[in-house]
């Protein structure tokens, strides 16, 4: 792969960690960057999850302390896919990761199997 991926992680994060040394093991160049200090836009988002193929709520960390002190479980079938994703370009804590972007996969989430055979 001639161009960089984008590696949105979480530094403390021990799938972060644990996905980050499989791209250096597997030689996979990439940019990375800390979800937290830099989270990704609404306009990232949005050009992500159409690229994913994915649904929206597929983007979200539902295990994250943020996501269950906001009490979002019920809240996001009432919000509009927009809406949704301001939501997530508001607090990088919201969206899963680990996340990769590359030219041809937007990988949300860790599975080894999946990465493996779209990288």
């Amino acid at each position: 792969m001639a161009d960089k991926a984008l590696f949105l992680w979480y530094p403390k994060c021990t799938t972060c960690q644990k996905t980050k040394s499989w791209l250096d093991e597997h030689a996979v160049l990439y940019e990375a960057r800390d979800i937290k200090e830099q989270p990704p836009s609404a306009a990232e988002l949005k050009t992500w999850h159409e690229r994913s193929g994915l649904p929206l709520r597929k983007f979200f960390n539902t295990s994250g302390l943020v996501y269950k002190a906001r009490g979002l479980k019920d809240k996001l079938a009432t919000l509009s896919d927009a809406q949704q994703i301001e939501l997530l370009a508001s607090d990088g804590m919201l969206v899963k990761r680990p996340l990769l972007v590359t030219a041809k996969a937007v990988l949300v989430g860790f599975k080894e199997a999946e990465w493996a055979a779209k990288v």
